[in-house]
């Protein structure tokens, strides 16, 4: 197995949980190669693999953005497509937000299936997934492609397990105290790819508040379960709240118990970036609670800044929804025989 992944912090906590080892206070892994794809593709032979799964980034796309076509975010799909190329796959595995579907660089990653294109030994199919519908407590619909060899069949998409039944939050966050502790991650440090990092963290040690000023928690104590902006008094809105009085109904939120969360996205920290206030509580969720939100395991440990492993989370695919692609593809590779 080989893992790349160009932020650093990342690559860390990939590597506390997948095969890497501390020793004393450097943490090693045979595994991860912490750097951009195109130089992991100049530096090392890409191995011979049954599957290759690869997330380019998507804030190119994505419809929070400003939609930049030449974003060079964008065109990382051809290091992915490269990747496939040289390491002859089964099948290969592509997710991205659902504006992907409707990029110039859909097109373009159609077009290289075609023959004399990096990928025409391939055909695919693409489908827009909703996480909570494998289980996720937490609506996130990603666009995921699923590629196979044009000698094998295709392998299909997992068959979804909850329409209709979703897990809510309040299921999620069974057994998590409703109180935080005090604002700042507590731990030590490690060094990974000659870089100092804060760490190892467990994720209940993610279970931490933050400091805020008194507008904020004068707010907060104003906004009911599943309310937002629009339920405060016009002294506590924000001069645009009070010149707009539509627009996006997230924006200050609290989350409800018994439906799925939101998306947690990589800000999910600041309310006011979206549906991110705890039902009850005055306060935005803790970092352990967007990743069980996400589906984390309680041992699943961490590295990084505050920010970092806030964006490890929100940058995440969904525990529930990644294992049911998994699963479906493990049954491919033995049904195939090969």
């Amino acid at each position: 197995m080989r893992a790349v992944e160009w932020d650093t912090a990342a690559a860390a906590t990939f590597a506390l949980n997948h095969g890497g080892k501390l020793i004393n206070g450097e943490l090693r892994s045979p595994v991860v190669y912490s750097g951009g794809i195109a130089d992991w593709l100049s530096h090392e032979d890409v191995p011979e693999v049954d599957l290759v799964i690869g997330g380019p980034p998507c804030q190119g796309f994505s419809t929070l953005g400003k939609q930049d076509v030449n974003d060079a975010r964008n065109l990382m799909w051809r290091e992915y497509a490269l990747t496939v190329n040289r390491a002859h796959p089964r099948y290969f595995v592509l997710e991205n937000v659902p504006a992907f579907l409707r990029s110039s660089q859909y097109g373009v990653f159609t077009d290289a299936t075609s023959k004399g294109g990096l990928l025409e030994d391939y055909r695919f199919e693409a489908r827009i997934l909703n996480a909570a519908d494998f289980g996720a407590a937490q609506a996130r619909r990603r666009v995921v492609v699923l590629g196979h060899h044009k000698d094998l069949p295709s392998p299909n998409f997992p068959v979804p397990t909850h329409v209709g039944r979703h897990r809510t939050l309040k299921q999620a966050l069974q057994g998590v105290p409703v109180g935080v502790a005090d604002p700042g991650l507590v731990g030590g440090t490690l060094t990974f790819n000659d870089t100092e990092l804060g760490g190892a963290y467990s994720s209940r040690e993610l279970h931490v508040g933050r400091n805020y000023r008194q507008l904020s928690i004068d707010r907060f104590a104003f906004i009911p379960e599943g309310g937002n902006r629009f339920n405060l008094p016009d002294h506590l809105k924000a001069p645009c709240w009070i010149k707009h009085t539509s627009g996006s109904g997230d924006v200050m939120g609290r989350l409800r118990w018994n439906s799925p969360s939101v998306t947690i996205r990589t800000e999910f920290y600041k309310p006011e970036k979206g549906r991110y206030l705890h039902p009850t509580e005055d306060r935005v969720i803790s970092h352990f609670e967007a990743s069980r939100i996400q589906g984390f395991p309680l041992d699943y440990q961490w590295a990084g800044s505050w920010t970092d492993i806030a964006r490890q989370i929100g940058n995440a695919v969904p525990i529930p929804l990644g294992a049911a692609i998994g699963r479906q593809l493990r049954d491919s590779i033995d049904s195939d025989g090969q």
